[in-house]
């Protein structure tokens, strides 16, 4: 399955949200695996993002709703990149 980095900014919704219940990163992943998506990885981090999520999902149409339907809710803004393993990278570039 491919992977793909999720770099999330909480909005202010989205920080009041977490502040109240701060399960609600779990309940997101359990609500990204519906699709047919694993969390495989995820931190907080500092900086321009709030989280980095590694995250693996069937195809790039599956990963684009996840990210729609995510932002739809007006409590996070991501950006998604997809990653490509190292070695698969240096062997298309032999």
């Amino acid at each position: 399955m491919p992977t793909y980095i999720l770099l999330s900014t909480l909005t202010d919704e989205g920080a009041r949200t977490l502040m109240q219940n701060p399960k609600r990163l779990q309940e997101v992943n359990k609500e990204i695996e519906k699709f047919g998506a694993k969390v495989s990885a995820q931190y907080a981090v500092l900086g321009p993002y709030d989280f980095v999520s590694v995250v693996d999902a069937p195809d790039n149409d599956a990963i684009a709703r996840i990210s729609a339907a995510l932002h739809a809710r007006g409590t996070v803004r991501i950006l998604t990149l997809p990653g490509i393993p190292v070695a698969n990278f240096v062997r298309s570039l032999k």
